[in-house]
């Protein structure tokens, strides 16, 4: 079969027990590239070894990010990207359906992805789940830069925002079916020092009203309520567990939304401290 006309961005820093499992779920795609901020494990190693194209990245402490960094700079092959974390894998479902999609031309700026976690093994079928804009034509969309750069503990990629379309483009935003895995609680301990990083972050974004604005207006709406609300973390929780039909899960569905929660108690707190 040809490959799909897509170029894979992989950004990574070490994901040595990930990156073989993400690389051998997107050989469909005709350019793989991962970009590395200098592991210090083996993380190139493997990728290289799997026929992945190897990009070291050193952030300068300004704008661009990683991530708007890549699409100025690399040597990009194709107008379509598809950005993959190290610790994602995609689906034959979602391989499927993308390359049903190029079998012409697609008309939209981009593609919301949806993203099921695997927690403690378990991929959750309800609950939380993330979705984001990680399909895109590199013509018509690009990362904002938003007022973060003072901010203790923001890092060298964008955060949790999305990308938005270019002045001058025009386009929809599409929605895929299928799901990427996401494995980022394999290891809880590496998932809690990340997001006591991300909580501070967010909780200094919330105070100045940094966020660049969501595509989807009745995202935008609820998430600038959410944002505000001291109930945030009760709030989080029972969308979870009760709205989203986290408990058909079993346990994990319940340890899901209470690590959510928890995670939004890091952020009211840190908020009400500024």
């Amino acid at each position: 079969m040809s490959k799909i006309p897509v170029s894979i961005l992989i950004t990574t820093k070490n994901e040595e027990h990930n990156i073989a499992r993400c690389l051998r779920s997107i050989t469909g795609f005709a350019q793989i590239i991962v970009i590395d901020s200098h592991s210090s494990d083996k993380t190139c190693e493997i990728a290289r070894g799997l026929g992945a194209e190897i990009v070291l990245y050193q952030w300068d402490g300004a704008y661009p990010k990683k991530r708007g960094w890549c699409l100025e700079n690399l040597n990009i092959a194709h107008d379509w990207v598809f950005w993959v974390d190290g610790d994602e894998a995609l689906t034959p479902e979602l391989m499927d359906e993308i390359r049903n999609l190029f079998k012409s031309e697609p008309r939209e700026a981009g593609y919301f992805v949806r993203g099921r976690y695997v927690f403690n093994g378990i991929e959750l079928r309800y609950g939380l789940q993330n979705n984001k804009i990680a399909l895109f034509n590199r013509h018509k969309m690009e990362f904002p830069v938003i007022n973060d750069l003072d901010i203790e503990d923001m890092g060298e990629i964008e955060g949790h925002y999305q990308p938005v379309i270019k002045v001058g483009s025009s386009g929809a935003i599409g929605q895929l079916r299928a799901y990427l895995l996401h494995y980022a609680y394999e290891d809880e301990k590496k998932w809690e020092a990340r997001h006591i990083r991300y909580a501070n972050w967010e909780a200094h974004m919330n105070k100045r009203g940094a966020w660049a604005k969501d595509p989807i207006w009745r995202r935008e709406m609820l998430k600038k309520w959410v944002r505000k609300s001291a109930f945030r973390p009760y709030i989080v929780f029972l969308y979870s567990y009760l709205i989203k039909l986290g408990f058909l899960d079993g346990a994990a569905g319940y340890k899901f939304a209470i690590s959510r929660k928890n995670y939004c108690h890091l952020i009211v707190k840190t908020f009400k401290a500024l």
